[in-house]
């Protein structure tokens, strides 16, 4: 990447990072904080204030997306980071249950994910655009570890209301990030014929099929390493940084040198079935050896190369085939089936855990990147490097 390209990255996986830090924060402290307000929320109400956020988000991502093809994408991104940030101060200021989902509904309106994906894209030439989206990924994943071990430790000292206030104020420093470090970009002239023939060409759909697949596989993971982390590791909760933060760091070390190589050899669609079958792989082996430490260390180094690869590469492919004034409609659909995934992914998660236990969850999350790889197959591979060079002009 060239600098301009460098600084475009840094400020929106910044962005990203930023307003999701406080998001990941909330997630180990929050159902403590609410059996503890004036009036106990219920297991339902908690479970609710944490999944509407997602759920409204799947909802907004595709009309957000359409408006950020018609009047620009720093317009939808900056009102979006406003209206979560008035989400995340609703919420820090509620005393009761219900307010706080309300607020957690309007942050899930500010759904700008789709909108900040197109952004990126339209300022990264093709055959580094895998690369940024991997760079904006690392940045959410790194996000969440470090939020993993700030959660606790930020609550003692401002409480959870204090963690919601904070969030909204890192929201709203992103804004002079994508305003001032952020290249402008034309405006095209978009096409409601042109539209529908973006959002239902099928391969399209395999590649937001595939993001869907991807969180909900992540989400089953989720749901059953922490209690193989306690069982084989012996590590209570709050530890738990101590794998994920080396095992992310590791994972991404061979990604962009692979990336590159891949890029350059036109072997995208042999590496994105190659990475599909490694999340296979990985959990099929925490299945099996979940209760040996280096199995389990083994089994989520392989889960997260193939993670951090595969989701750079999706949302870079989704940006070469999609008609760039339909672009952020295109990624407005990704986000959402991305949203979705979590939400099935999660539910899944918990039905398989609570009848199988974490051998049982890992084994049917495992089952998911092998339905994935039998629609990924037929996946048409975009041009080499070679050929993106050379049609520029490089």
């Amino acid at each position: 990447m060239n600098a301009l390209e460098w600084r475009a990255t840094a400020a929106l996986s910044l962005l990203q990072a930023l307003r999701m830090l406080g998001m990941f924060m909330i997630l180990p402290v929050f159902a403590l904080y609410a059996e503890h307000l004036p009036q106990a929320a219920t297991p339902m109400q908690v479970g609710l204030a944490i999944g509407l956020y997602g759920l409204v988000q799947a909802c907004l991502q595709i009309p957000l997306g359409m408006w950020s093809d018609r009047i620009g994408r720093k317009p939808v991104i900056v009102l979006g980071l406003v209206i979560f940030s008035a989400g995340s101060f609703i919420a820090g200021h509620a005393e009761e249950i219900h307010w706080i989902l309300l607020g957690r509904a309007v942050q899930g309106a500010g759904a700008i994910s789709g909108a900040v994906s197109a952004l990126l894209s339209d300022v990264t030439r093709p055959q580094v655009r895998t690369q940024a989206m991997a760079v904006m990924g690392a940045g959410m994943g790194l996000a969440f570890v470090i939020a993993l071990i700030l959660g606790p430790i930020v609550s003692g000292l401002i409480n959870v209301d204090g963690i919601f206030d904070l969030t909204g104020v890192l929201a709203l420093l992103a804004v002079p990030a994508v305003l001032f470090l952020v290249p402008d970009v034309p405006v095209m002239k978009t096409q409601r014929e042109g539209l529908m023939k973006t959002l239902l060409d099928g391969q399209l759909l395999r590649l937001d099929g595939g993001v869907f697949m991807l969180h909900a596989t992540m989400t089953m993971l989720f749901i059953a390493a922490p209690q193989a982390l306690v069982d084989t590791l012996h590590l209570p909760s709050a530890q738990h940084w101590q794998v994920y933060l080396p095992v992310l760091l590791l994972s991404l070390l061979p990604v962009f040198p692979l990336i590159r190589r891949i890029e350059a050899r036109g072997a995208v669609k042999r590496a994105f079935l190659g990475a599909i079958g490694l999340l296979a792989l990985a959990l099929l082996t925490a299945s099996e050896l979940h209760g040996n430490a280096i199995g389990l260390w083994l089994a989520l180094f392989l889960f997260f190369a193939g993670f951090n690869y595969l989701e750079g590469t999706l949302p870079s492919l989704i940006s070469r085939r999609a008609p760039p004034e339909h672009k952020g409609a295109a990624l407005g659909v990704y986000a959402s089936s991305q949203f979705l995934g979590g939400f099935i992914g999660g539910t899944l998660g918990g039905f398989a855990s609570g009848h199988w236990g974490v051998g049982g969850t890992f084994a049917v999350a495992a089952c998911l990147p092998l339905i994935w790889f039998t629609f990924a197959v037929t996946l048409q591979p975009p041009p080499s490097l070679r050929h993106l060079q050379s049609s520029s002009g490089h």
